[in-house]
């Protein structure tokens, strides 16, 4: 989906597969807690390159992978043909048929603009009693990564930087997914450290990533020795002798509509 950050139109469709691919192998669980079934109909919402969508389709459904990035689906769609990827917006999407369940992984933390809006969406495209099956940054994720970047743009003089995550809180989240016409089967929230192995730049590596929007229009020459004291800053709670760990938290939760 256009998660309103910038960023994303200039992710690297091979770098997400490639460097941050543990983005969609980390989600092989959540296909599992999906449980498709052969016949039924399935929505991917954020579906990136499409990974998790083929894994879905493969077990007999008929699948629509949703994202916002034209180069994410441009990538789907070479790489898995016969699978429907299209462009679209997660807080105004619609569907001409529902849906018997909406998937998602790693995608509605980028979803930050209104995610009451995008959840009504959701619930307006399943049909009653479907699944809605999702994993997504919880509240603390990212936490000693984006304090290393706020203490160094505050070093540099610079304005706080706009960060372009939602990450809610359990309760947060529960009561957004009942107040849009959800009940919650299941909701759990738990650290999931993960291992950088494709960052040999650390911290700043996954700054240029995952948060290019927050050193957009800053001064080219700043860029670099900023992002070094992100690293110098990350190091001490993120740097193992094995290499980079991401301080991840995760919310994964199942719904169905009412």
């Amino acid at each position: 989906m256009r998660y309103d950050t910038p960023s994303l139109e200039r992710w690297s469709s091979r770098a997400y597969d490639g460097s941050f691919g543990y983005v969609s192998t980390q989600g092989a669980p959540l296909v599992d807690l999906l449980d498709p079934r052969p016949g039924e109909r399935v929505l991917d919402l954020g579906c990136g390159t499409g990974v998790l969508t083929a894994q879905i389709a493969a077990r007999g459904t008929e699948v629509l992978g949703i994202d916002g990035s034209p180069a994410m689906i441009e990538k789907a769609l070479a790489q898995h043909p016969g699978i429907d990827f299209i462009v679209g917006d997660g807080h105004d999407f619609t569907v001409v048929q529902a849906y018997d369940a909406v998937f998602s992984n790693a995608a509605l933390h980028w979803m930050s603009r209104d995610p009451a809006a995008v959840i009504a969406n959701v619930r307006e495209a399943l049909v009653p009693g479907g699944r809605f099956v999702a994993e997504m940054g919880g509240a603390g994720n990212c936490a000693e990564l984006t304090a290393a970047m706020l203490t160094a743009w505050r070093e540099y003089g610079l304005r706080e930087p706009d960060l372009p995550w939602y990450f809610p809180t359990p309760a947060e989240y529960a009561r957004r997914l009942e107040q849009e016409g959800f009940v919650v089967r299941l909701l759990e929230y738990f650290d999931r450290p993960t291992p950088l192995d494709e960052c040999p730049g650390g911290a700043a590596d996954w700054v240029r990533m995952f948060a290019s929007s927050v050193i957009e229009g800053l001064p080219p020459e700043v860029v670099a020795p900023l992002l070094g004291r992100v690293n110098e800053l990350a190091a001490p709670a993120l740097r193992r002798e094995t290499g980079w760990m991401a301080d991840y938290v995760r919310l994964r939760f199942a719904a169905v509509r009412r």
